[in-house]
């Protein structure tokens, strides 16, 4: 993947100015450990972890995509129970590094939003557009916020940028279908 996305980056199919982060999840095909019921029997690394409005056992595939291309350009596997946060500064690292310190702006929801991950994205020059959560930036005027029904509050110019996070939902979709990551199981009942 580091090798497509560099000669992609050469041609000039991926820009690299605008990246989006997000997250997936993978279920593992395990049963949970009796002894400990927060991880897999047969899969110890997986853990559960939450899944839309359940609870599952498996992993959450984190993701930085080309805003333009919508080519991924960075990935992090890790256990389903880790929050996006922790996994973000690594995320963030490896895309600059992969768009060739390109990146001019970087989009994710408001779980990714930390002082620190905010700190490390401008000390390298490239601008936020993460939505503040309703604890955070309280009375602060002119922050962009996404309410329960997911509309965007604040700057018009971060809410039309807001907008290209679709773009990693898209393509987190194709890299489930296209790896068969809803079911990566081996043996004759995938054939």
């Amino acid at each position: 993947m580091n090798e497509i996305s560099k000669e992609l980056l050469k041609g000039g199919v991926i820009s690299g100015e605008t990246v989006v982060l997000d997250a997936t999840f993978v279920k593992a095909y395990s049963r949970r450990d009796s002894h400990e019921n927060s991880r897999g029997k047969s899969d110890p690394e997986a853990r559960v972890g939450r899944n839309g409005k359940t609870y599952e056992l498996g992993y959450k595939v984190h993701v930085a995509t080309d805003a333009k291309s919508e080519s991924p350009l960075a990935v992090i596997a890790a256990s389903a129970n880790e929050n996006k946060k922790k996994q973000a500064p690594a995320l963030f690292e490896k895309a600059l590094k992969a768009t060739k310190q390109r990146m001019r702006t970087l989009v994710a929801d408001s779980q990714y939003s930390s002082r620190k991950l905010r700190d490390q994205i401008s000390a390298h020059g490239v601008r936020a557009v993460i939505p503040y959560p309703a604890n955070q930036g309280r009375g602060e005027e002119g922050l962009l916020r996404v309410d329960k029904y997911f509309r965007t509050h604040g700057p018009a110019c971060e809410r039309l940028v807001y907008r290209q996070r679709a773009a990693v939902e898209r393509v987190n979709s194709r890299l489930k279908h296209q790896l068969c990551l809803n079911r990566h199981r081996s043996g004759a009942s995938n054939a």
